[in-house]
């Protein structure tokens, strides 16, 4: 049985309809998506948060697995969009608390471009959007992951990190 497999579900408007289950993804019964890994090797479980859209969740535990697993050989089988995390990121050696707060940056920044997407879609009365409210949204494009599903510029570093996204136990790795 695919782990993609689709099985119908029941939204908040009462209509049914079809959602992909995602790798390392399930939901709250309340309807949150959440996301969860093991460290490789250990009994420790990271928690990558809690999202309103399930492929934020997905995001989440691919760059989780992605930094924990490596490169070698690339864990694609236990991603789900391995392609965006390769475009995204240069493996670099990861505490696991740095992973989690990279995985969950990445999660929260899909989250919140997918739930600005459907509301607009919700709410066709706005009209486009303004000028103001394209530049907010490319302000915050340029600190994001994945947008439109391209791969943006931002301060945070795609081919590593800069010389701030370290932590301490990350030191720990390179003495």
């Amino acid at each position: 049985m695919s782990r993609k497999s689709k099985t119908p579900i029941v939204n908040s408007n009462l209509k049914t309809k079809h959602e992909i289950k995602y790798k390392g993804v399930r939901r709250r019964p309340w309807g949150k998506w959440v996301s969860e890994i093991r460290v490789p090797g250990t009994t420790t479980r990271l928690w990558l948060g809690s999202y309103a859209a399930p492929e934020a969740a997905a995001i989440a535990h691919d760059t989780a697995v992605f930094f924990l697993k490596g490169l070698d050989p690339l864990p694609t089988t236990s991603m789900n969009f391995p392609w965006r995390i390769i475009e995204a990121y240069n493996w670099a050696p990861l505490s696991p608390a740095s992973v989690q707060r990279v995985a969950s940056d990445a999660g929260m920044t899909t989250d919140a471009q997918l739930t600005e997407e459907l509301w607009r879609l919700e709410r066709p009365e706005l009209g486009p959007v303004s000028v103001s409210e394209r530049e907010e949204v490319s302000r915050l494009s340029d600190q994001s992951v994945f947008f439109e599903g391209q791969r943006e510029s931002s301060e945070f570093s795609y081919q590593g990190f800069g010389m701030y996204e370290l932590n301490v136990d990350d030191m720990e790795i390179y003495m």
